[in-house]
C-alpha cells in the first residue's frame, strides 16, 4: 500500500502505520486475521506514538477475544451483507439450482424495503427488536393494493410518491407484456388521501428474505448465532378463494360469449386460447408455472383400467416434475389451442402468444377481463382473483365429490398436510348432516324403501354367514 508511511511491526501480524493521503498525523494499525487471510484495520485516535503502541496492541487482544468467543470482528452494514447474500443467489440460478426468477424477487424487495428499512444499520446491531419491528413499520411506509386490509391516512407527498410507484409498476408490466409505452403512465395520487394497508402475507415473504439475510450473516460470521431469526411473527393469512361450481359454470358459459363479442382476429385468439387454458386448469390443478413450461411433448393419451380414454400430462415446476390425469375432455381443450398456435412442434410450448413465443404471463389481463364480465372478478374474501385460484377450484372440487386425500395429493404435487390445512372448510360442507346432526329442525335423510329392503337383505345374508361360521361340523 502506497499511502502507508512510518510502518513498525509490533509483532508478527500486527503492524502500526500512518497514512500518507490524509491530513492528519494520527497512527493505525493492521492486524491479520488468526487462520486467514484477511486483516483488519483500525484507527488508533492518538498522534503519540507510544500510546498508539499500547492501543495497537488492546485491539489485537481484542480482536483474539472476538475469535476465541464467536464474536463478530468486522462491522458490516446489512445492506453490504444483504448484496453479497444476492450474488450467492445469482450464482446458484445459475447453475440451476433456484428459478432463474427467484433472485429478481430478492432484489426487489433487498434493494427496496429492507434497504430503507435496515440497510444503513451495522448487522451486528440488528436484534430481536429491530427484527420484531419490521410489520409495524412496513404497515406504515408501505401502500397495499387492496382495501380489505384495511386503509390509513397519508400526507399529500406520501400521495404522490405512491402515485409516482405504482406509474412506474404499471409502465413496467406493460413492457414485460410486449406491449410499447408510447406516452409516460399517470397516476393520480388518491383524492381522498388513504391507502391500503401493506397485506401480511407480503410482511411475511418480505420478512422471509430478511431472516435468509441474517442466516447468511451467522453463516459468515459476521454476527453469533444468537441473531439467526427462524420465527416469523403471527401474521394472518389470506385464503385464496375458489370458484364454487355455479360460478365455474358461470364462467363456461360468459366465456363462450366473451370470445364472440370479439371484435379483432387477433382478440378472438387470445380470448380462444384464454378460455380453454382456464378449463384446463380447473380440470387439472395444474400450476401457473407447470402450465408455462407444459409441452406438447408432454400431453399423451392413454386409457385407465375400465378401458376410458383419459389424458396424461407430464408437468415440470416448483423444482420437481410429476405425471397427472386428466378427463377425455382435456385433451379436447388442448386440441382446440393446437388448432389455432403457430407453435405446434413437439418441443413447443403449448401456451404461447399469437406469434407462437411461450407466454409470459399467462394471460393475466385478458383473465382479468373475463373475470369482470363474468361479475367474478372479487371472491369472498375481497380478493382479487388470479390465475392460481383455478387450481384451488379443481381441489375444491374434487375433495366435495369424495377424492381421496392422498391421491389428490398426489395429483397435484403437495402434501397430505397442505390439502387438510387449505381445504379443511370443503369437508365441513361436504359432511354438513353429521355436522347438523342433533340440531332442532334438522332430521338425518331417510333412505328409501328401495335402500332400506337392499340394507335389511344385506344384513341378513351377514348373520347368515356368521351362524355358518360358527356352526359345529
Amino acid at each position: 500500500m502506497s499511502f502507508v508511511t512510518e510502518k513498525e511491526e509490533l509483532k508478527p501480524g500486527l503492524i502500526l502505520f500512518r497514512r500518507g493521503d490524509v491530513d492528519h498525523r494520527m497512527w493505525y494499525c493492521r492486524m491479520k486475521m488468526p487462520k486467514a487471510d484477511r486483516y483488519k484495520t483500525v484507527s488508533l485516535k492518538t498522534s503519540d506514538k507510544e500510546a498508539a503502541r499500547e492501543r495497537a496492541f488492546d485491539q489485537d487482544a481484542d480482536v483474539r477475544f472476538r475469535i476465541k468467543h464467536d464474536v463478530p470482528v468486522f462491522n458490516r452494514p446489512f445492506r453490504d451483507v444483504a448484496h453479497e447474500y444476492l450474488l450467492t443467489q445469482e450464482a446458484r440460478a445459475k447453475r440451476g439450482e433456484i428459478s432463474a426468477a427467484r433472485p429478481k424477487k430478492l432484489r426487489a424487495v433487498i434493494e427496496g424495503t429492507l434497504d430503507r428499512y435496515a440497510g444503513s444499520t451495522q448487522v451486528h446491531l440488528i436484534g430481536d427488536e429491530r427484527w420484531g419491528g419490521y410489520p409495524a413499520w412496513r404497515r406504515e411506509n408501505g401502500a397495499g393494493r387492496h382495501r380489505r386490509n384495511g386503509v390509513r391516512e397519508i400526507t399529500a407527498t406520501a400521495a404522490q410518491t405512491f402515485a409516482d410507484h405504482e406509474a412506474e409498476r404499471r409502465t413496467k408490466v406493460q413492457h414485460t407484456l410486449g406491449i410499447r409505452v408510447l406516452k409516460p403512465i399517470e397516476v393520480k395520487p388518491s383524492a381522498e388521501r388513504v391507502v391500503p394497508f401493506i397485506s401480511d402475507s407480503t410482511i411475511r415473504f418480505e420478512m422471509s428474505i430478511f431472516g435468509a439475510v441474517m442466516n447468511y450473516a451467522v453463516k459468515k460470521r459476521y454476527v453469533p448465532a444468537s441473531q439467526r431469526f427462524d420465527e416469523r411473527p403471527k401474521l394472518k393469512t389470506m385464503r385464496r378463494d375458489e370458484f364454487t361450481l355455479e360460478e365455474y359454470r358461470k364462467l363456461h358459459t360468459i366465456g363462450r360469449k366473451w370470445i364472440g363479442e370479439a371484435d379483432k382476429p387477433s382478440s378472438v385468439w387470445y380470448r380462444t386460447v384464454t378460455y380453454n387454458m382456464i378449463l384446463i386448469a380447473c380440470n387439472t390443478g395444474m400450476r401457473p408455472v407447470e402450465m408455462k413450461n407444459l409441452r406438447w411433448r408432454d400431453i399423451m393419451p392413454a386409457k385407465d383400467r375400465e378401458g376410458r380414454e383419459i389424458v396424461v400430462l407430464f408437468v415440470q415446476g416448483k423444482d420437481k416434475s410429476r405425471q397427472l390425469v386428466a378427463p377425455k375432455s382435456v385433451g379436447e381443450y388442448l386440441e382446440r389451442i393446437r388448432a389455432i398456435s403457430k407453435a405446434t412442434e413437439q418441443d413447443d410450448r403449448v401456451f404461447t402468444n399469437i406469434t407462437g413465443k411461450p407466454a409470459k404471463t399467462l394471460y393475466s389481463s385478458l383473465i382479468a377481463d373475463l373475470l369482470k364480465e363474468a361479475n367474478l372478478r372479487e371472491g369472498t374474501q375481497g380478493v382479487p382473483r388470479s390465475t392460481y385460484c383455478f387450481r384451488h377450484t379443481y381441489a375444491t372440487l374434487r375433495l366435495q365429490e369424495g377424492v381421496d386425500v392422498y391421491f389428490l395429493a398426489e395429483q397435484m404435487g403437495t402434501s397430505v398436510h397442505m390439502i387438510e390445512s387449505h381445504y379443511g372448510h370443503v369437508n365441513t360442507i361436504k359432511h354438513a348432516d353429521r355436522v347438523l346432526q342433533g340440531m332442532a329442525g334438522w332430521d338425518l335423510p331417510q333412505p328409501d324403501n328401495t335402500q332400506a329392503k337392499a340394507s335389511k337383505a344385506a344384513e341378513t345374508h351377514d348373520k347368515g354367514k356368521r351362524g355358518q361360521r360358527h356352526r359345529p361340523r
